[in-house]
């Protein structure tokens, strides 16, 4: 290897395979990502919590047990980051909110002990919009995560953290969780690979629900193939989550050199009818064309039901938040808040502990929720839910794909949302009907604007048809190339998309940094 540099070059599947054969050591590769991190952290703020003497413990071991042949696999020693809504045995999971800011839980996730079942270990926790709640992860507790090819724009969310860490070199892969679009704009956002799975593929055991009908966990990746290996190591039946679904084995990574050649993709019309940024729907047309000069047969439709899906999204989203949010009371684990009586403590711990998004929600939900309302706004988007995952049924009678933009614009600046919920609601309009009805969707990177900012292709398929994304999103990848050709691939410039990576982000540095280091600790 050339040094350090060269190390954080390396895809997580790239790393295990050198790592397996002697030529870097765990302990090097963590030492790397470490020294990433001690340059790049204080900017970008992708961490909540860092456990990085316990992360050296476990590359030592891991070391060991590679030598003495007790571990293998394609990530069998490769660091990885964990968004902050998962569990995390001994390590403290806040989901971003004052609330749980000193939770530390006393078991793992299922998604993370799959993960280190895999050979992979943890070095922390990564930072969320509260309770994943927004769409920009400047709605922490801890402060906003910045994107390291801007730090003045977002990185996406609710899984920011994850996203900005994988493309700053600050981990090599990571777990995020995607309600309405989480996994997928942040990748889309970062120049990163981002699938949400077939809704029960991942179990959701150890993932502090926000929306438990539509929750999942996926990973946040470099390319295509660490992707398929993420997702070939977490995936699993467990009798410990009543939704988790008896699949066979995924072999995902053997749907890379399947190509496209027949596989009919349908382009929904109705996705070019928003206030797209032009230069997402050139990239997104760009990709198309491409995927049909590879072989695909390439329609476009009239999907219908689009403007639906914000409205019936943000309606059972809420109402099911206003649910399971009403567990912290201030009386069973983390914050409390004295007051005069039983009924204070709850009101005093819950105005202080939540943030003024997840205030909003909670009232959202609970009014639709409420005797005279619930058949006007809960109800009716129930039945508009079904409508959403009835016409998916149908269109996947004639199609294998659907191809689209991952999110309407590429990353915004930080602070350009305010105060207007409405407005950032709507920039979920083509990731929220994936979660509706339970299909597997993936973001994968398209070009660049003409300020250099990554632009999100989505594929979406049928329930249980993720090998059919990824031989699409394999073959896209050998034309257009991944993250690391995103940085400078003449490839990419005679697609008619922007070449060029040039230098991760500014040198700006947090306006409060005493505000986020109240928010990190070790483990």
């Amino acid at each position: 290897m050339d040094g350090e540099m060269g190390i954080l070059e390396l895809t997580a599947v790239e790393l295990g395979k050198k790592i397996k054969f002697g030529e870097v050591g765990v302990e090097e590769a963590l030492e790397a990502v470490i020294e990433r991190i001690q340059e790049r952290e204080e900017s970008l703020h992708c961490y909540v919590t860092l456990d990085l003497e316990g992360a050296r413990a476990k590359a030592r071991l891991l070391q060991k047990k590679l030598l003495n042949g007790e571990v293998s696999g394609p990530l069998a020693g490769v660091p990885f980051a964990v968004k902050d809504n998962l569990c995390t045995k001994g390590m403290r999971t806040t989901c971003g909110s004052k609330i749980l800011k000193n939770f530390v839980p006393p078991y793992d996730a299922t998604v993370v002990r799959n993960l280190e079942s895999a050979g992979a270990f943890i070095l922390g926790k990564t930072n969320l919009d509260e309770f994943g709640m927004g769409n920009t992860t400047e709605r922490s507790f801890a402060g906003a995560t910045r994107n390291p090819w801007d730090e003045e724009r977002s990185a996406g969310g609710s899984s920011g953290g994850s996203a900005a860490a994988v493309a700053s070199g600050e981990c090599f892969a990571a777990l995020g969780t995607d309600t309405g679009g989480s996994i997928r704009q942040p990748a889309a956002h970062c120049g990163l690979v981002g699938l949400k799975p077939t809704y029960g593929t991942v179990s959701r055991y150890g993932l502090i629900a926000y929306c438990s009908s539509m929750d999942q966990a996926g990973p946040i990746t470099k390319d295509v193939r660490d992707c398929a290996a993420v997702m070939e190591a977490i995936a699993s039946y467990d009798e410990k989550d009543a939704t988790s679904l008896r699949r066979e084995p995924l072999h995902l990574q053997s749907a890379l050199t399947e190509g496209v050649s027949g596989l009919k993709i349908g382009i929904p019309k109705d996705y070019f009818e928003e206030k797209l940024q032009p230069e997402v729907e050139h990239a997104v047309r760009a990709a198309m064309k491409e995927l049909e000069a590879q072989g695909a047969i390439v329609e476009e439709f009239e999907l219908g039901l689009v403007r639906y899906a914000v409205p019936t999204y943000y309606t059972i989203a809420c109402a099911e938040a206003s649910s399971n949010l009403e567990r912290y009371d201030g009386m069973k684990y983390g914050l409390r808040e004295a007051g005069t009586g039983l009924h204070d403590t709850y009101r005093q711990t819950r105005a202080k502990g939540f943030g003024e998004e997840v205030k909003r929600r909670i009232l959202l939900g609970t009014f639709a929720l409420s005797e005279g309302y619930y058949e006007q706004y809960y109800l009716k988007a129930m039945k508009a839910r079904r409508l959403i995952k009835n016409r998916f049924d149908e269109v996947f009678q004639t199609y294998d794909l659907l191809l689209g933009p991952a999110a309407p614009t590429t990353a915004p600046q930080l602070g350009s949302v305010g105060d207007d919920p409405v407005q950032a609601y709507l920039a979920d309009v083509y990731t929220v009907p994936a979660n509706l009805a339970g299909i597997p969707a993936m973001s994968l990177p398209c070009g660049r604007d003409a300020q250099g900012m990554p632009i999100g292709l989505q594929l979406m398929a049928d329930r249980f048809q993720e090998r059919t994304i990824f031989r699409a999103a394999a073959t896209w990848e050998q034309v257009f190339g991944g993250f690391r050709q995103l940085r400078g691939s003449r490839r990419i410039d005679e697609l008619g998309q922007l070449g060029g990576f040039g230098q991760f982000g500014g040198t700006r540095q947090h306006e409060s940094k005493a505000r986020w280091e109240e928010g990190m600790g070790q483990a």
